[in-house]
Parts: C-alpha cells; sequence; structure tokens
C-alpha cells in the first residue's frame, strides 16, 4: 500500500459517503487477522497505517510490568527503558518482508466489503425514510404469483401476492404505484416489502389529490378497505366552514375519480366523520337513510333500523356496505327494517337475556360429563366367538 491507496479510499469516501477512518480502521482489523493467520497467532499483534503515505507496520505490543509473568504479554520496565512506566505498552515492529501481497489482497476484499455494507444500508435508509408511503417503479418479473418491482432503476422491491389486487393485472414493464409497507434486513441484503392492497395507499393517494388535507384542514379519520372493489374513508374538517367531503371529492368529482383511477376503477365512499356514534354510524352506512340507531355498549353491538325498501342498499351486496361500516366504525350492525324493528329489538334482547342463561347450562352439561362415571365396557369372551361361529356354520351347512 502506499500513497495512491490514500487517494483511493479518499475518492471513495466522496463518491459512497463512507468514512475515510473507518475505511483504514476496518483495513488495519482485516491485516491483523490476516498476519496472525499467516505468520502465527501473536497474541498482541497490531497495525498501524500512515495515514499521509499509506505505509503498514506490524507490531508486537506488550504490556510494561515490573515483573514478567508471560513473555509474550508482558516486558520488564528495565528492558523496556527508562521511558517507560509501568503499565505503559511496548512494541517491536516484526512486519514481514513478504507480507505485501497479503496486504494488498486483504485491503481490496476490504474495500469491497465495505462498499457493500455501505450500499446496503444506504438502500435500507431510503426506503425506511419511505416507509408507509407512495413509491414509483417498474415490473420487473413474476416467481410464484409474487411481483418483483424495480425501484429508482436500481433497486428490487417485493409486491407478496398477499398484497396484490385480482382485478390489477399488471404485465412486465408496466409502471406501477405501490405503498412500501415494510423494510427488513436480510442477509441477502435489504428487504422492500410493497403492497397494493393496503389502507395506506388509498388514504395517501387521497392526501396527494386533496390539498386540505396537505395543509392539515381535512383529516381522514378512518378507513375500511375491499381491494379491487370498494373503499369508505371517513373525513373531518378542522375548520367549520370548510366541507370535508367536499373537499375530497373536488370539482364535479375530480379529485376523488383519479384516487379511483389509480385503483383501476375501485369505489371510494367519503363518509363525513362525527364525534356522536349514532351520527357516525348513520352516515357509515351511506347511501343508505338510516331511521335510527340504538347502542349497546357493553357488547360494542348497534341495532340500525332503514327503511322498508333501503334495507338491501344498507346490507349491501354480499353484505359488503355493512361490513364496511362496520370496520370503519368498530362496531358490530344489526341491521333490520322499519316494519321488523319491534320484532328485531325485542328478539335482540331475549338473545341478550339467554346468553348468561345458556352459558350457565353449558358449564352445568361439562360439569356432569366430567363427574359422570364410565360405562362398563362389554367383555367378549374369544371361546364364546368361536362357539358362535361354528354355530353358525352348522346351520349354513345344514
Amino acid at each position: 500500500m502506499n500513497a495512491e491507496m490514500i487517494a483511493a479510499l479518499r475518492e471513495i469516501e466522496n463518491e459512497r459517503n463512507i468514512s475515510f477512518e473507518s475505511l483504514l480502521e476496518a483495513l488495519e482489523s482485516a491485516l491483523i487477522s490476516a498476519y496472525k493467520r499467516n505468520f502465527g497467532a501473536e497474541a498482541n499483534a497490531i497495525v498501524s497505517i500512515d495515514r499521509q503515505t499509506g505505509d503498514y507496520k506490524v507490531y508486537h505490543r506488550r504490556n510494561v510490568v515490573e515483573e514478567v509473568a508471560d513473555a509474550k504479554l508482558e516486558v520488564s520496565q528495565k528492558e523496556a527503558g527508562s521511558k517507560y512506566e509501568p503499565g505503559d505498552f511496548f512494541d517491536t515492529e516484526v512486519t514481514p518482508k513478504d507480507f505485501g501481497r497479503i496486504a494488498a489482497q486483504t485491503a481490496k476484499q476490504v474495500i469491497v466489503q465495505r462498499i457493500r455494507e455501505a450500499e446496503r444500508d444506504t438502500v435500507y435508509n431510503t426506503y425506511s425514510a419511505k416507509l408507509h408511503d407512495i413509491v414509483m417503479g417498474t415490473v420487473q418479473r413474476y416467481e410464484q404469483r409474487n411481483m418483483y418491482v424495480l425501484l429508482d432503476n436500481k433497486n428490487e422491491a417485493l409486491l407478496p401476492f398477499s398484497e396484490q389486487v385480482p382485478r390489477e393485472p399488471f404485465r412486465i414493464n408496466d409502471r406501477i404505484r405501490a405503498y412500501v409497507l415494510d423494510v427488513r434486513k436480510t442477509n441477502r441484503g435489504p428487504l422492500v416489502v410493497l403492497s397494493r392492497a393496503a389502507e395506506g395507499l388509498v388514504q395517501r393517494l387521497i392526501e396527494f389529490q386533496v390539498p386540505e388535507i396537505q395543509d392539515e384542514i381535512v383529516e381522514i379519520m378512518a378507513i375500511a378497505r375491499e381491494p379491487g372493489s370498494r373503499t369508505k374513508v371517513a373525513v373531518h374538517s378542522k375548520r367549520p366552514e370548510i366541507d370535508p367531503v367536499g373537499a375530497c371529492l373536488g370539482p364535479k368529482s375530480s379529485r376523488i375519480a383519479n384516487v379511483s383511477d389509480e385503483l383501476r376503477g375501485e369505489k371510494i365512499d367519503v363518509i363525513r366523520y362525527a364525534a356522536d356514534l349514532q351520527t357516525f354510524i348513520s352516515n357509515a352506512l351511506a347511501p343508505a337513510k338510516v331511521l335510527s340507531v340504538e347502542l349497546f355498549e357493553d357488547e360494542g353491538v348497534a341495532l340500525v333500523i332503514v327503511p322498508d325498501h333501503q334495507l338491501s342498499l344498507a346490507i349491501g351486496r354480499e353484505g359488503q356496505n355493512v361490513r364496511l361500516a362496520a370496520r370503519l366504525t368498530g362496531w358490530r350492525m344489526d341491521i333490520a327494517s322499519d316494519s321488523e324493528a319491534a320484532e328485531a329489538r325485542a328478539r335482540y334482547l331475549a338473545e341478550r337475556e339467554l346468553e348468561p342463561v345458556a352459558e350457565l347450562v353449558e358449564e352445568a352439561t361439562a360439569e356432569e360429563t366430567e363427574a359422570a362415571p364410565e360405562e362398563p365396557t362389554l367383555q367378549i369372551d374369544d371361546e364364546l366367538l368361536r362357539k358362535l361361529e361354528e354355530f353358525k356354520r352348522e346351520r349354513f351347512e345344514s
């Protein structure tokens, strides 16, 4: 190693943002290991590299003591000289004459390894800063139904099959926006996990389209999503003169239409959030009109009454509307029509009263089953079975 090596390390420091001192320290540590591996495991071998010229030397370091117990680790004050005091280090140069080739190979390996580690750290830090945000990439390939996306034309990310949307058939080389779900450190380097099915993707797309959210005037309070089909978003305005629903929809619903287009036509319902639970539940069931909401807080159940002609609308196709409303509000909902309201309420109250009784009956039955003696098992003698078989055979032959 020489001044050219020092200049190369300085260049790496500038281009790769790797500390010059950390490179030299790693190089010194690697040279110690190489020396011990090739020239014997000296107990206290150290390597020193001149920061200006790049010259290196190997030393055998010993502690200065008054009485030597181990000559490999210690040296007497008399042998070291008068300028040394007990507790000082006494270094003797032991640089091998043919150590240059090993040092050059070691330097190359260390630098390559450090560059690789620095690049991995850079990728990890870059995408950790983008966690729960949206990134743009290109579909690179599919493996076992998992999609691999190229980010920034150099970093590969994983879009698992479980985070894909069935109605979004992306092809190779298609541009794709995805939500950064997770960033992990693995033995093969950083792993960036993307998602197209996360609720956070809808939230980020709406935030990008709505300036009032960016200005913190309008706030997204809750999201419930069935990817590829429908999403409900509850929004709230911090200023009474600003309509949160209108702000999210935009002129002629252009803002929410842009979000829907990015999600390949997924329907998005924007709901007005309300601190009052009954009002919030009523809003969450839109477009159905709600007549009344009765809350049973101990069980987290809401009994919702709707007009007869809107019962199917409130429930939705395959129960989707009420399912999303329940997830949005965090309440389990029992929907009933106006004509059956009294009957539904009475039935629900009767079930509430019977539940404790049913639990007691189950507990009592379980205790009786455990306490009941086992029925004796019928034991049949082998000799008796043989005689029965002979009797049947004689009857058949006769």
